[in-house]
């Protein structure tokens, strides 16, 4: 009896941590969405609201952290809760680096905001961050679903994100040759873009813990990158 009931406070004490953590990620998909729709729309309003919610994904990420610390050391899970316990701990805290991400889109606006539009990327990065979108929804439905072949499809995925990060460095390394005072938006907007494939990578790890949730092994093999305008893997 008081080893069913010892179950059943773990339970639920999971269930709790597991509704923060889709609370979390509800919150993130929406900053992505929120930072790329201020970007293109220069809506420094917008952009701080943005930045302000960010507040609220750090809580939610420390209180996770806090309650699943708790679950360890109270309840002593076996091999496979434990998995489970640690899996919510790494989600939480690639959450918050999306989340985190997105604030920094975010932060930007308002400076490329009084400057010239540089045509077109603002639009590509709200396509980029729009994919990242999807994928996040995603990797959570595949992580509460125990989907290990959605989340493989949501690791693969990460490749397109890196071709239109690709294709979106190209383009502003074009437009700074040929005009030399695009070259500070340039930048700004090269940093957005790459804070935004580091987005796609973060749901990759997402997708990748619940493979190894479900199967109990890691992705068999190491993720390829696309990104070709770095060295780093």
């Amino acid at each position: 009896m008081t080893e069913n009931h010892i179950a059943s406070a773990f339970d639920r004490d999971l269930e709790d941590i597991q509704a923060q953590i889709m609370k979390m990620g509800g919150l993130v998909e929406e900053a992505i969405v929120e930072g790329a729709i201020s970007l293109e729309s220069r809506d420094i309003e917008r952009a701080e609201q943005v930045r302000a919610a960010d507040k609220v994904i750090d809580a939610l990420e420390e209180s996770i952290n806090e309650q699943a610390a708790r679950l360890i050391a109270l309840r002593s899970p076996t091999a496979g809760d434990l998995r489970l316990v640690l899996s919510v701990m790494k989600i939480s805290g690639n959450l918050e680096r999306i989340g985190d991400y997105a604030k920094n889109m975010a932060k930007r606006t308002g400076v490329l905001a009084q400057m010239d539009p540089v045509s077109g990327s603002a639009a590509s990065l709200r396509r980029m961050a729009k994919e990242v979108g999807a994928m996040l929804k995603d990797a959570l439905d595949a992580y509460v679903n125990r989907d290990a072949e959605i989340a493989r499809d949501v690791i693969e995925r990460d490749s397109d994100v890196d071709q239109m990060y690709n294709t979106l460095f190209r383009e502003l390394l074009t437009f700074m040759m040929e005009d030399p005072r695009n070259i500070t938006a340039c930048m700004h907007l090269h940093f957005i873009g790459k804070n935004v494939e580091r987005m796609g990578d973060h749901v990759t790890a997402i997708a990748e813990q619940t493979v190894y949730l479900v199967t109990g092994e890691k992705p068999e093999e190491a993720r390829t990158k696309s990104d070709t305008t770095s060295t780093k893997a």
